[in-house]
């Protein structure tokens, strides 16, 4: 084999190995961009569980109780409203984080009003399906708190890959970008949560 292959052998096996490395890579990526995507719609899922739980909460609270009606009334609002932002949140985001946590965090608020009514009504917490929603809601904040840790999770494990070298140059090539992750406000210790 003259220099001159010799030459050209290494030029192809150079080029091969390239070519390997972006396909791998590039796949890679594509693996961590549906698990971010498939993360957020497990949030989304969790938060769509919590708006499902309300109805039948105030529905125990309605049957048993004289009831307030301008509490039930902020819940149902606000859990309109958490559902809009939910069916129009689109790609996992920090704008469209931002708005849903808003959304949620309203609605718990709302909850949380209605919670305190109950207090009045010893009756009532200790009913059967009262017991049983409040362990459902119990459920659904922990999910939450799951599903929080595995986005932010999947964001981190993602960015690794979009970031960093030699990777990053593949990522850039083909339009991976870093996402964001969730976080709290400013000032904010905990999420809020449903008070029993």
């Amino acid at each position: 084999m003259t220099l001159r292959n010799r030459g050209w052998v290494i030029v192809l096996a150079i080029l091969v190995v390239l070519f390997l490395y972006g396909s791998f890579t590039y796949n890679g990526l594509v693996r961590r961009d549906e698990r971010v995507k498939q993360t957020w719609g497990n949030l989304q899922n969790s938060y769509q569980r919590r708006m499902d739980l309300i109805p039948s909460l105030v529905a125990v609270v309605k049957g048993s109780s004289d009831y307030e009606k301008q509490t039930l009334q902020q819940i149902a609002e606000a859990r309109a409203k958490a559902q809009q932002v939910a069916i129009t949140t689109g790609a996992p985001n920090a704008e469209n984080y931002s708005n849903q946590e808003n959304a949620q965090a309203e609605m718990v608020n709302s909850v949380n009003r209605l919670i305190a009514v109950i207090e009045r009504y010893p009756n009532l917490q200790s009913t059967r399906s009262f017991l049983y929603l409040q362990s459902q809601l119990e459920g659904s904040e922990r999910r939450i708190r799951v599903a929080r840790g595995d986005f932010n999770g999947a964001v981190a494990q993602y960015n690794k890959r979009a970031r960093g070298f030699p990777s990053g140059l593949v990522a850039s090539l083909f339009g991976f970008h870093s996402r964001d992750g969730f976080t709290s406000d400013s000032g904010a210790s905990q999420a809020p949560e449903v008070k029993f």
